[in-house]
């Protein structure tokens, strides 16, 4: 997907197969959500489910707060995974490091406003998170009235770059 807002300045660890980016958001546990009203950014931290079918991330929030009034307001958002590998150290202060990767997706949030595709984002997290527990057997299934009481949010993936740092052992 390329796009002016994931090009790269260090080309030379730039992630570019697309299934490479795809498995870091599979994999990752949580993500940081980037909205931004009049000019104010704001960050938080949220478990997510990464919908590849779709190029869709899932997450949900309370009815009310600064994510939902920031989103009606300005749907353009970005959010990130990263994971750290080893520390590196050198002979010098300079020259310390360390192994990660990363993904950056920019896109559209909107809250779901239908019931089915609510359900599936929730049930995609549920199922993430708590792989070896299925609905109807370990636990109630979700309920329509369930989903009256928290707001799903799905990130419709306009452009995402990845980025990784790896050294030879």
């Amino acid at each position: 997907m390329p796009d002016p807002r994931s090009k790269m300045r260090r080309q030379d660890r730039a992630v570019i197969n697309p299934s490479e980016l795809r498995v870091l958001l599979e994999r990752s546990q949580f993500g940081t959500l980037a909205t931004s009203l009049d000019s104010q950014p704001y960050q938080n931290i949220n478990l997510f489910w990464f919908d590849a079918e779709h190029e869709r991330i899932y997450f949900h929030t309370a009815l009310e707060g600064r994510t939902r009034t920031n989103i009606e307001a300005n749907p353009h958002v970005c959010f990130s995974v990263a994971e750290m590998g080893r520390l590196l150290p050198a002979d010098t202060a300079l020259e310390f490091s360390v192994e990660y990767a990363s993904v950056i997706t920019f896109g559209q949030a909107r809250i779901v406003e239908d019931e089915q595709e609510a359900h599936s984002g929730l049930q995609g997290l549920l199922d993430k998170y708590f792989p070896d527990l299925k609905p109807g057997v370990h636990y109630r299934p979700i309920m329509d009235d369930e989903l009256k009481q928290t707001a799903v949010y799905a990130i419709d993936i306009e452009s995402m770059s990845g980025k990784r740092k790896a050294v030879a052992p």
